[in-house]
């Protein structure tokens, strides 16, 4: 059972967090371990996994990146350890930051790391933006392919854009 199904809901890029939060709540009571302390030892890893569950589920549908991956995931577009190819153009782009980090390593540079980080800045508020229409689309309208591939190469550009982050000094 996939966590849309678990909490009753459409299959969204942008589920109501308030409907997910309480039905988190309300499962949290209906399977709380210690409600079933004197039942069976079946009836009691039943609840502890319908438990599990209900914490992974508000963990994944509550967290915006955990969502994206997971819908992308039950939609079969993403697979985990996939090599997906970045568009050249893209890593184009993503070349003048890289350089310019190890350019840093080697020389720190207050005025440049400022405007490295404007630039991913900048990136990354487009990629947010783009993001943002095509999963609202989707929700919308159920998607099709196209739509979903293109969430997908944003999804990836993000997680390359998140490791460049990684990289950028500290202060």
């Amino acid at each position: 059972m996939n966590y849309f199904e678990f909490y009753e809901l459409p299959l969204q890029f942008h589920p109501d967090l308030n409907v997910v939060k309480s039905k988190f709540y309300a499962f949290s009571k209906k399977f709380h371990p210690d409600f079933y302390a004197n039942e069976s030892e079946e009836k009691q890893q039943e609840v502890l996994d319908l438990s599990t569950l209900n914490n992974k589920a508000y963990q994944t549908l509550s967290n915006p990146a955990k969502l994206l991956k997971y819908v992308l995931e039950l939609k079969g577009v993403v697979q985990t350890d996939e090599h997906y190819q970045l568009p050249q153009t893209f890593l184009m782009e993503m070349m003048d930051v890289n350089e310019a980090l190890m350019d840093m390593e080697f020389e720190p540079d207050a005025s440049k790391l400022l405007t490295v980080q404007a630039e991913v800045d900048a990136i990354e508020e487009k990629l947010f933006g783009e993001l943002k229409n095509l999963t609202d689309l989707f929700d919308q309208t159920g998607g099709n392919e196209n739509t979903l591939l293109a969430i997908k190469d944003l999804f990836y550009r993000q997680k390359y854009l998140n490791r460049i982050r990684e990289r950028l000094p500290k202060g």
